[in-house]
């Protein structure tokens, strides 16, 4: 995929945070309910970390916190020993899925999901809704996880890409049919702050050691122009660059990540054990980032930096991974 210049899509109402998140559907009419989908098996492990748990200083309160989105205070919190995938589902994994289940995307029910503006024609541009505030999205009609820039695109060529255009009611299902689940947001930055305290990273406090990318991020002028310096431009493959020192790829950068917990941006200082979020709440959180931020816009491709969605939203820049008990 290749970012073009999108400046003419913008509408002179300046960035919304979050920049480069998707926005919530916002439909009108929700779509059915997709049915509840059997278990297919216990997960074997393979492809996962098993992680001993332990306690580590979640959160963050440096000058790149992003105000609103509680990313502070930071806080001690103790998780019991856990699995997590090494990497984000992928489009032949979430293709069993579907072969097997017929499960049925939030995406695909809606008729519609959000793709980033610098992927599309100006034909597609223009007969696109944009959400207010953000005009490098564009609500694409038949845009899937099987065609992640609407239609006459595809995924052949993209196996290893981590499936996107999924709701966090998608990777529920795909989860429970994995017989996994998704990690819970304290479990997520336990495992990728791969041991260490604090750092910004998961291997470190510096973006690009010895001038090396570790992730896929935008480089260049955003939304305008993305360089690919790191070496792509839209999503990467799930094992794109090193591991952090537990062993996870890409736990930063190219996609987000649904996780199972609630959105609050009000923390408990307390120390926290095996924490699971608020009982109630619209949202769902997002970790990790994705390959469109941008420090000028949405630095969220640091370990402790979060956001949320609807959890029937879909978009071009989210995906997910599993995690088990141990």
């Amino acid at each position: 995929m290749t970012a073009h210049d999108v400046s003419a899509t913008a509408d002179g109402t300046g960035p919304a945070a979050p920049a480069c998140c998707a926005a919530p559907r916002g439909a009108t009419v929700p779509a059915p309910v997709p049915q509840p989908v059997a278990a297919r098996r216990a997960p074997s492990g393979r492809g996962m970390v098993k992680l001993p748990g332990g306690t580590f200083r979640m959160g963050n309160e440096d000058e790149r916190a992003n105000p609103g989105d509680g990313e502070g205070p930071v806080r001690e919190v103790t998780v019991a020993a856990f699995r997590i995938d090494e990497h984000a589902v992928t489009n032949a994994r979430f293709a069993a899925f579907v072969k097997e289940t017929g499960h049925v995307t939030a995406a695909e029910r809606f008729g519609w999901s959000y793709v980033f503006a610098g992927f599309l024609t100006p034909q597609q541009v223009r007969a696109a809704r944009a959400p207010a505030g953000t005009p490098w999205w564009r609500g694409v009609e038949g845009a899937t996880w099987r065609a992640p820039e609407g239609p006459g695109s595809g995924v052949g060529d993209r196996a290893r890409h981590p499936v996107v255009h999924v709701s966090w009611d998608d990777a529920q299902a795909y989860a429970q049919w994995a017989g996994k689940r998704l990690p819970t947001e304290a479990e997520w930055e336990y495992a990728a702050r791969g041991g260490l305290d604090q750092a910004r990273y998961p291997w470190g406090d510096e973006l690009t050691p010895r001038g090396h990318w570790r992730c896929n991020i935008w480089q260049g002028d955003f939304p305008r122009v993305d360089t690919g310096a790191d070496g792509h431009t839209g999503t990467a493959p799930v094992d794109a660059y090193r591991p952090n020192a537990y062993g996870l790829h890409n736990v930063v950068g190219n996609v987000w990540e649904w996780v199972a917990d609630r959105f609050t941006a009000t923390h408990d200082a307390s120390p926290a054990v095996d924490p699971r979020g608020p009982g109630e709440g619209a949202n769902r959180v997002m970790r990790g980032g994705s390959y469109l931020c941008h420090d000028s816009y949405c630095n969220r491709y640091r370990v402790a930096a979060r956001t949320s969605n609807t959890p029937d939203s879909s978009s071009g820049n989210c995906g997910f991974r599993c995690a088990a008990d141990a």
